[in-house]
């Protein structure tokens, strides 16, 4: 074997070695968050299903319909705000693995990019959780047929607002979407600019296919979609122009 190929090999075993400790530190911070927030499962559970429960007429309740779900729901709800909770910690350990192979202009915009990723993912589940259900759970109980009794299974209310907040989290990485993808020359200002009602009529797609089949859960995720593109135009202007120098 030549010098260079037990170099190479050397240095393959070292970035291995990396990620495996990056993904331990990952996994560890996820096990620690889940150990502190399990003694207070229940009580998680009873502060997330508050939009629903504030607005069920008098004499409904939440019910479970399976037995272990009483035990399951809130575990299950515990572990989701351990990710959620994690998730920054784990995305600088991948970060501080992948930024050594990057150019400096390459991490100019990837960092601030991923730090601005995190913020407005949040910023979504917040959205979703203060007024997206709130609208929701008002509009789906008013409309409910006189003499059928509300009792939402807690298993299912979970499901329903983890795939909420999934979806308005997702939605607004449209800014951080649309300018990595300008950046990286795959598109253009004018070009997004002259497709708009296209994107538009996406959003509202988008907005059908996350989204429980009613038009006002659909515009209130379209709508935030749209307005996040425009506003990831309006930054791109601010965007360092790449030069051929860049990718040499």
């Amino acid at each position: 074997m030549s010098s260079a190929d037990a170099s190479n090999e050397e240095s393959l075993i070292s970035h291995l070695i990396e990620l495996r400790s990056r993904l331990l530190y990952a996994v560890v911070c996820l096990l620690v968050v889940t150990a502190a927030l399990l003694p207070f499962s229940e009580q998680l559970y009873t502060l997330i299903a508050t939009p629903l429960i504030e607005r069920l007429p008098q004499g409904s309740q939440m019910i479970a319909t399976d037995v272990a779900a009483p035990f399951l729901a809130p575990f299950k709800l515990t572990l989701f705000l351990a990710l959620f909770i994690s998730m920054p910690y784990m995305l600088y350990q991948a970060w501080a693995f992948i930024a050594p192979g990057l150019y400096r202009h390459e991490q100019q915009v990837a960092r601030p990019l991923l730090i601005a990723s995190i913020v407005l993912f949040y910023a979504g589940a917040v959205f979703a959780f203060f007024l997206v259900l709130p609208l929701l759970f008002a509009f789906f109980i008013g409309v409910t047929p006189t003499g059928v009794a509300v009792m939402t299974d807690i298993s299912r209310y979970l499901d329903f607002i983890i795939k909420i907040f999934f979806a308005f989290g997702l939605a607004f990485e449209i800014p951080v979407v649309t300018l990595a993808c300008i950046w990286a020359g795959i598109t253009s200002v004018d070009a997004l600019r002259r497709k708009r009602p296209w994107i538009i009529i996406g959003a509202f797609a988008i907005g059908a296919l996350l989204t429980p089949p009613d038009v006002i859960s659909q515009t209130l995720l379209a709508g935030p979609m749209w307005l996040l593109f425009e506003v990831g135009l309006l930054l791109a202007r601010f965007l360092p122009v790449r030069t051929p120098d860049d990718d040499a």
